[in-house]
């Protein structure tokens, strides 16, 4: 077993047990990935079919790695077994694998199969409808509120029934009505929204044991990665996935759940062994990315939270440089320290790729940008998504619009791209079903639209997924459009278009309907990972949130803004800060780095126009002396000012 060589002894006995349920809790940096993946060449090995196998994360960009490494070592250590070879191992994210499900069993849910797939934007636009309708101000319910009221909701496995019975404060009872006509939008739509992708598999499984079955045969082993991001209605699938046999595998760390603000539940790994009885644990303490120097001063911080699994991550990796900390004046001091440091690391040969800057919040980003800018230091803020561009919705519009005629949205978005005379009385009638009351010019308009729509559904039934859009850019008229108007932003729409095409190649291996819906599926659930992933051949300074971080790597990472109320961040509303989620995330932030780590506060800092006084992050102190060291780099003439440092 040639393919077990280079593990150490904890992961070898992750691999090695296959049967029954097993937790795997890994430390920052300790190889969970290399686990899952040889656990599942493990698997085909002992006989197993791959696609017996679902492997189950949260990312585009995290599950396409997965697949990558396990059909590398397929190919690498090929089974003897000719039957083992001849299908793949499904790995995906929760939200791919429900839009695998529901499309497979659309006619049970009453939906095309082609049903359309709503992206945070669409939603909150069906949410400002439903509310309008229902007779309340947006102004006065901020329709991403609301949603976001919904979207937990829904991630807590709720119905709207449910919901509605326990909505005892005035929002949740507006959510709860707003909530009724929102599903009655979709409904009218064809379409399903992020959350309805999980929400909908787990009604589907829960009211057709006869699909639950089916599919409990067909997903013999499961594999789920961060496990400790999972929601109660990711859990509850699990659950229903898993046959007595309770062959589950998942992988996770307390130590890095970040995300209960979204309805991630901690509860799901720390009541593994009570959920799936007879559960092995398996610790994976040993980090093969970062410094001890930063190993050390990350359990110092960890080790304050009393919400874990007792572990003690090492490594036997060089100490290292210590961290660095600098107190800057001002906000704008502290940008600019950044941006000069950085400029100073690529100057000594550093990649700037290789280089992260994190920050809690993102108004942070602005005055980052500024300095950057400044001191002429390439940059890219991991922020508006490839999909999310407007030429780019539009194309898309109309390939949606193409397979799935029934969605208002979509027509009222590119009737008029580019523009072709339709107005909004006549759309209106097109969306009642009144078009007897069209006529003259604009009945002529109208069925040229039809037919360029007919047009464009012949061949996404038939061609490749990149030729239909080809097809789409030309034949609408987008292209002449964008040539005509010359702009330096025209033609940058246009090479995004053409980026599309390009993109859309990765499609053409599948048949044209099922590379649409593939296309169409990744495009609605990209995530901030996978548009860096999109750009990862710009070799500039990657700038994030904390959160957008977690899951990557970097040789050196700047953590700013380390200022109470800041970072551990004094949330707006009535919760107050959880400090043991503020401190995983600063853990989080910190074992992103593999050789040196910078961190950064500022002594006054300007918020929402106003000048605010800072005491230096409670987490500081949380660090010992010996792993840190105080930076006194002046600004000299480049800033303006010299640079202060306050050190506790």
């Amino acid at each position: 077993m040639n393919y077990l060589e280079g593990l150490n002894e904890k992961q070898r006995e992750a691999v090695l047990h296959t049967d029954g349920p097993l937790l795997i809790l890994a430390g920052a940096g300790s190889g969970k990935t290399r686990v899952i993946t040889h656990r599942i060449v493990h698997l085909i090995h002992q006989g197993i079919a791959p696609h017996n196998i679902l492997a189950v994360t949260f990312t585009n960009k995290a599950a396409r790695e997965m697949r990558d490494r396990v059909e590398d070592l397929i190919r690498t250590f090929p089974p003897t077994e000719r039957a083992a070879i001849d299908s793949l191992p499904i790995v995906t994210t929760f939200h791919s694998f429900g839009v695998r499900v529901l499309r497979e069993f659309h006619e049970l849910l009453g939906l095309p199969r082609h049903f359309v797939i709503y992206d945070r934007s669409d939603s909150v636009k069906a949410v400002k409808r439903a509310l309008e309708e229902a007779g309340y101000s947006p102004k006065q319910f901020e329709p991403r509120r609301i949603l976001g009221i919904i979207s937990r909701a829904k991630g807590d496995a709720l119905s709207q029934v449910d919901f509605a019975d326990g909505a005892n404060s005035y929002p949740d009872r507006v959510a709860a009505e707003v909530w009724l006509r929102y599903d009655a939008i979709l409904k009218t739509e064809k379409a399903l929204d992020f959350d309805d992708l999980l929400s909908k598999t787990l009604g589907l499984l829960t009211a057709h044991p006869d699909v639950q079955r089916q599919l409990q045969n067909r997903y013999r082993y499961l594999h789920i990665d961060e496990y400790q991001d999972t929601n109660r209605v990711q859990f509850e699938i699990a659950k229903k996935l898993t046959t007595e046999q309770a062959n589950i595998c998942v992988v996770g760390d307390i130590d890095q759940n970040i995300y209960s603000w979204r309805g991630a539940d901690i509860k799901n790994v720390l009541q593994f062994e009570q959920h799936f009885p007879k559960a092995t644990t398996i610790l994976l303490e040993e980090n093969y990315r970062s410094t001890k120097t930063i190993i050390a001063a990350s359990n110092d911080i960890i080790a304050q939270n009393r919400n874990r699994v007792e572990k003690t991550v090492f490594t036997n990796n060089l100490d290292g440089e210590k961290i660095t900390l600098y107190a800057a004046m001002t906000g704008t001091d502290e940008a600019e320290y950044v941006a000069l440091t950085t400029r100073s690391l690529i100057a000594d040969g550093a990649s700037p790729s290789h280089i992260a800057v994190l920050f809690r919040t993102n108004f942070q980003s602005r005055s980052l940008e500024e300095a950057f800018l400044a001191f002429d230091v390439p940059y890219q803020v991991l922020g508006t998504k490839f999909f999310e561009r407007k030429e780019v919705k539009d194309v898309l519009s109309f390939l949606r619009l193409a397979l799935n005629p029934d969605t208002t949205a979509d027509l009222s978005r590119i009737i008029n791209v580019p523009a072709r005379g339709i107005g909004k009385v006549t759309l209106l009638k097109i969306i009642e079903g009144r078009r007897e009351d069209i006529s003259g010019a604009t009945l002529e308009k109208v069925h040229r639209f039809d037919t360029m729509m007919i047009d464009i559904a012949d061949h996404a039934r038939t061609e490749t997924v990149s030729e239909t859009l080809r097809f789409i850019i030309k034949r609408t008229g987008i292209e002449t459009d964008l040539r005509k108007s010359g702009t330096e932003d025209d033609l940058m729409r246009l090479e995004n278009l053409r980026e599309l095409v390009s993109l859309a190649t990765r499609y053409d291996e599948h048949g044209p309907e099922e590379g649409v819906e593939l296309l169409l599926s990744d495009a609605a659930l990209q995530s901030d990972q996978d548009e860096l992933k999109a750009k990862e051949e710009q070799d500039a300074v990657r700038l994030m949130t904390v959160h957008a971080a977690k899951g990557l790597e970097f040789p050196y990472v700047f953590v700013t803004g380390l200022e109470e109320g800041l970072f551990p961040h004094e949330r707006l509303d009535d919760k107050g800060v959880d400090h043991e989620e503020e401190r995983r995330l600063f853990y989080v932030a910190l074992t992103r780095a593999e050789k040196k780590v910078f961190l950064t506060y500022a002594n006054t800092r300007t918020i929402f126009g106003s000048q605010r006084v800072n005491v230096p992050s409670s987490f500081l102190r949380d660090i010992a002396d010996e792993h840190i060291e105080g930076d006194g780099l002046s600004g000299g003439s480049e800033s303006g000012f010299e640079r202060t440092i306050f050190l506790d």
